[in-house]
């Protein structure tokens, strides 16, 4: 496949559509797998998108989150907002707002981070643990969830309908 991560399919054009159902999954030896998946991913998205990205506590949401956001065109540092809940970039397709919801005890403190706000104006919105804002959070375009596999990382990523 012309050296590109298969899931340049999630987003292929066909007669003129895109398809918006479609599943992918794949295995990510070691970390440059996963810079190339994120680098691949990246051509699959249009915006604004919502993902949201699950998985086990160092699974590697917030390593293919950095990828993602310098295949993006982000320059500067990636840091886990584990602690602040939010980080913004400013890039050119527009505002990428980075969440990890890890340490929120009830849904309705996004308010304190004015999240609202936050959907009127949006290029991307990454939601790391987003099981925790569960009744407050819109529904994903794509969810990213990965896991542990041997010595590296799997993902499974979910576009569409049933991708919350």
């Amino acid at each position: 496949m012309n050296g590109l991560c298969p899931v340049l399919v999630l987003n292929r054009r066909q007669a003129g559509t895109i398809v918006t159902d479609s599943t992918f999954d794949a295995a990510l030896p070691d970390e440059q797998a996963t810079q190339r998946f994120a680098e691949d991913f990246k051509k699959t998205l249009g915006f604004p998108e919502i993902l949201y990205l699950t998985g086990e506590l160092g699974a590697g949401k917030t390593t293919f989150t950095r990828y993602l956001l310098h295949a993006l065109g982000h320059q500067g540092n990636v840091k886990s907002p584990t602690f602040s809940l939010l980080e913004i970039y400013q890039l050119k397709l527009g505002p990428v707002y980075h969440l990890d919801l890890y340490r929120l005890n009830d849904p309705e403190e996004l308010d304190t981070i004015g999240f609202r706000d936050l959907l009127n104006d949006y290029g991307l919105l990454l939601i790391e643990w987003p099981e925790k804002g569960a009744g407050v959070l819109p529904p994903p375009s794509v969810s990213v969830h990965l896991s542990y596999a041997d010595e590296g990382r799997y993902v499974s990523v979910l576009r569409g309908a049933g991708a919350s």
